[in-house]
């Protein structure tokens, strides 16, 4: 295989030049990506599968965030807001819902015409490859158009081209399975309507499927924490629900974080969680692997091994908080190199391992971590963790910062990163590589 100089950006030429570079998804992370390439005077588009922006933090929008406010707004995007007459929220040490950030800051910076003139929403990216070339070509692959399959909400289907591809379609959309072995339960089609997804508005728009019903909760991570403290509320005026946590490991060790947090509506998961544990309120199955599902009259009847035994568990409702993992279909024709593990970016993985890392301990990061042999293809915010689940939107804002630096060919701005966490102060690999 011919090797590709990934060290400078690939030097633009007349069948690159007019072309956009194309932002897959319009959360967060993508928005951030369209407010610094306005900045460096690059055109762009961006292709959103859902019919609003940022439509995966819509659906869990009654959910509060960990991070504050200080820590949520990209600075480019702060910036162009600002110039528009935008005013930040007032409380930057108070942690907004879901709702409320985009409410508040992303539904105003997709607002600007700048940004709101180029985002198709509705548009799902089905695949990426090169114009009139699969990934096992090399000859010119540098300089060949990248080209998008998209398929609209109408059902039709269409291929658009871009000099570049900046992909943070994020993980929300695929959660992990509820089998231990990765896969999905034996089963899981027979009842797969009772079971939902990480985060369900229990409180609100889905009050009704929970009420008075025996739920069961897999996962031990934040998304499951913030599920079982929602049921206890709902239990106050629906107190037949009854709820079942179900974790293939010996404890949560992720949930019961120290006191000394930086995040404190992180630490505080965690203290209420026990307390719904140590009162009763929530039942704790530990090391119960499921194998099978299937139906029980109008129930479900979970299957799982637990220290060698088989056992069951009877639940009406089943919450997947196992996790996500990044939707890597639509990369088929796209040169990459990823960590066999997390599926992160091979450069990337060791900086985020969950076995080592929390969210606040990761070394800053940009361009130069996130290459790929693919020249100026990019996988950035919660994507390319992959299955890791120690994200912040700060890391993902400095991605794309570097990414777009890169791409200008500003290659000191892309290489200095600097990275602000809660938990570690400043970062920055410019002065002092690896002081997280």
């Amino acid at each position: 295989m011919t090797l590709i100089d990934l060290t400078t950006p690939v030097r633009l030429n007349s069948r690159l030049d007019p072309l956009p570079v194309a932002i897959i998804g319009a959360g967060p992370i993508g928005l951030a990506a369209a407010a610094h390439l306005i900045e460096r005077g690059l055109d762009f588009v961006i292709y959103e599968s859902g019919n609003t922006i940022a439509s995966s933090v819509r659906s869990w929008g009654h959910i509060r965030l960990f991070s504050p406010w200080k820590h949520l707004i990209d600075p480019a995007a702060r910036r162009l807001l600002e110039a528009s007459g935008w005013t930040q929220p007032r409380y930057q040490s108070t942690a907004p819902s879901g709702a409320e950030l985009v409410d508040q800051y992303l539904a105003p910076l997709a607002a600007l015409e700048q940004i709101h003139s180029r985002i198709h929403t509705g548009v799902t990216v089905t695949a990426v490859t090169r114009e009139g070339m699969d990934r096992t070509r090399s000859m010119g692959r540098a300089s060949t158009p990248f080209v998008l399959r998209i398929s609209e909400a109408g059902g039709a289907i269409s291929e658009v081209t871009a000099r570049a591809v900046i992909d943070a379609s994020g993980t929300y959309l695929t959660a992990n399975s509820l089998g231990s072995n990765g896969l999905d339960p034996l089963g899981f089609d027979d009842v797969a309507g009772h079971v939902t997804s990480a985060l369900p508005d229990v409180l609100g728009a889905e009050r009704n499927r929970f009420a008075g019903r025996h739920i069961t909760v897999v996962g031990a991570g934040h998304s499951a924490a913030n599920t079982l403290i929602n049921l206890a509320t709902l239990i106050q005026t629906e107190p037949a629900t009854t709820v079942t946590w179900v974790i293939r490991n010996r404890s949560a060790e992720r949930v019961f974080t120290s006191d000394d947090d930086e995040l404190p509506r992180r630490a505080l998961l965690g203290s209420k969680v026990t307390k719904l544990i140590d009162f009763g309120v929530v039942r704790v199955i530990d090391g119960f692997e499921i194998t099978a599902l299937r139906p029980h009259g109008d129930q479900v009847q979970i299957t799982g091994l637990r220290v060698g035994n088989t056992e069951h568990i009877t639940s009406d409702v089943i919450v997947n908080a196992t996790g996500f993992r990044p939707d890597l279909g639509i990369l088929r024709e796209i040169r990459l190199d990823l960590d066999d593990i997390v599926e992160a970016p091979a450069k990337l993985a060791p900086l985020i391992d969950p076995t080592v890392h929390s969210c606040g301990t990761v070394e800053p990061h940009g361009f130069a971590e996130l290459q790929q042999p693919e020249p100026n293809f990019f996988i950035a915010g919660m994507k390319s963790y992959g299955r890791a689940p120690t994200f912040l939107l700060a890391t993902g804002y400095e991605q794309v910062r570097s990414i777009v630096a890169y791409l200008a060919g500003d290659l000191v701005s892309a290489g200095t990163v600097e990275l602000v966490l809660p938990a570690t102060g400043v970062c920055s690999t410019a002065a002092s590589p690896g002081c997280c």
